[in-house]
């Protein structure tokens, strides 16, 4: 059975333009692109197991933007989201280093060349990368553009500076956890995946991740983009962790466990260690978005900055109107009726 990993190579070939760029020698690459991990060929085959294309746009024989996006199929649907532990896609687009309304206008002509290069999903949506400030060329291709947040330290700042913008809870409850644990690199990814469905099957949840999971902490830590760190009781037993991967830019806290019984602090200060390792290698450190109130607060005592995320989706009618009915079907079946009793 064919895949888009089998087409992706044709995809690419066929599917790259030429577009017209504003009058200006061609200067060498610039770093602005917001390229991520999340954007690597090795992290897309992992997470969507080959299922994803990419669209390109060439100016002669360089490349000037590309959207990765993966293919998948929900009931009689097409669809295009995010695969798992992938938090951030969109357009990267090579600057020019030109003045502001040009470089926007080329900005805007490039991603509108990817985005007509997509194919009709039923549903697409992805979170842009926080370097991406605007999404006017979705907008005018008929996306809905919505905002979600993530907090972030420059690695301009100092570790003391972050540390005195910290709230000061945050700052008590990681000296207390310092006192009672150690932390330390975790010496294999098993270890940590281990730990990490121990504490998933005592809580009787399952891994929402599944292989996948697996399949990219090994690739991570195997590749050097990434590592994970524990946090150790004074009998040398672990009782948290966390997962760190990153790229030229930024280093992303992607994973967490702790044990229940582990201090409340062990997140924290292994998040703390992992801020002061982030502005050491001169990258921003991300804490990777957040969905509900209790994340918000707590990421927020790390004394990061808020940066907005846009994501721009784009739904077909039949699809928008079996998403509110389920929906409305989940609803009624939390609070014990039966849509259909009524």
């Amino acid at each position: 059975m064919k895949t888009l990993a089998d087409e992706r190579v044709t995809d690419c070939g066929s599917e790259d333009r030429v577009v017209p760029l504003v009058a200006a020698p061609m200067p060498p690459r610039r770093e602005p692109a917001a390229f991520s991990i999340f954007h690597e060929p090795w992290w897309l085959d992992i997470a969507t197991g080959g299922n994803w294309a990419m669209a390109k746009v060439m100016h002669g024989n360089q490349l000037m933007g590309q959207l990765p996006y993966c293919s998948t199929r929900k009931g009689a649907f097409r669809i295009s989201h995010l695969p798992p532990l992938t938090h951030t896609l969109g357009p990267v687009v090579q600057s020019l280093g030109l003045d502001g309304p040009r470089e926007q206008s080329h900005r805007q002509t490039v991603t509108s060349a990817l985005i007509e290069q997509l194919p009709h999903f039923d549903s697409f949506y992805q979170p842009l990368d926080a370097r991406i400030e605007d999404a006017l060329a979705f907008s005018l291709h008929g996306f809905t553009v919505s905002v979600r947040y993530t907090f972030q330290i420059s690695p301009e700042r100092t570790i003391c500076q972050v540390w005195d913008t910290m709230h000061s809870k945050t700052r008590n409850v990681i000296r207390s956890a310092e006192k009672n644990l150690t932390v330390a690199p975790i010496a294999t990814p098993a270890e940590f995946l281990r730990f990490y469905e121990a504490n998933l099957s005592g809580r009787s949840r399952q891994n929402a991740y599944g292989r996948v999971m697996n399949q990219l902490v090994n690739a991570f830590v195997e590749r050097q983009t990434g590592h994970l760190l524990g946090a150790y009781s004074t009998d040398g037993r672990l009782v948290a962790a966390i997962g760190l991967v990153w790229d030229q830019h930024a280093m992303y806290y992607l994973l967490s466990s702790r044990e229940d019984k582990a201090h409340s602090g062990a997140i924290s200060l292994l998040i703390w260690k992992a801020i002061q390792q982030a502005i050491e290698r001169k990258l921003t450190f991300d804490v990777d978005g957040f969905y509900d109130r209790g994340t918000c607060k707590f990421l927020e005592g790390l004394g990061g900055t808020l940066k907005q995320r846009l994501c721009v989706e784009r739904a077909g009618t039949m699809f928008s109107v079996a998403r509110v009915l389920r929906q409305r079907f989940m609803r009624d079946a939390r609070s014990g009726f039966s849509a259909l009793s009524r």
